[in-house]
């Protein structure tokens, strides 16, 4: 087993959590050059909102979407856009990635903007 597949199963896992418990989802997938979140309902068909490094106005400001500082300004967006949809607590949904570097920033920094998890 690669690590690919290692990571998908890890995923799988945690989604099937996620689904049996019916809660909305801060859905996170990195690149080597970019970092996107998702926040996702609680049925999993729809998309509240989701915030990326590849947003005309963050891409104005970075000039590296696949660093810690990169992340920690999309955990801000997307704290931001999901408190304007009315959501205020999320699963984390780390798709199977390591809770370290990136993942972590993005997380902390959507934690202290407002979202609980």
């Amino acid at each position: 087993m690669n690590n690919v597949n290692s990571r998908l199963r890890r995923a799988r896992k945690t989604r099937a959590k996620i689904a049996e418990l019916k809660v909305t989802r801060l859905c996170v997938h990195r690149s080597n050059g970019h970092i996107y979140a998702q926040i996702i309902a609680e049925t999993g068909d729809k998309v509240l909102a989701s915030a990326s490094t590849l947003e005309a106005e963050v891409r104005k400001s970075l000039a590296n979407g696949g660093n810690v500082a990169a992340a920690a300004l999309i955990g801000k967006r997307i704290a931001e856009k999901a408190k304007k949809a009315g959501v205020t607590t999320v699963a984390f949904d780390r798709s199977g990635y390591k809770y370290h570097g990136r993942i972590k920033a993005l997380a902390e920094a959507a934690r202290e903007n407002g979202l609980s998890f």
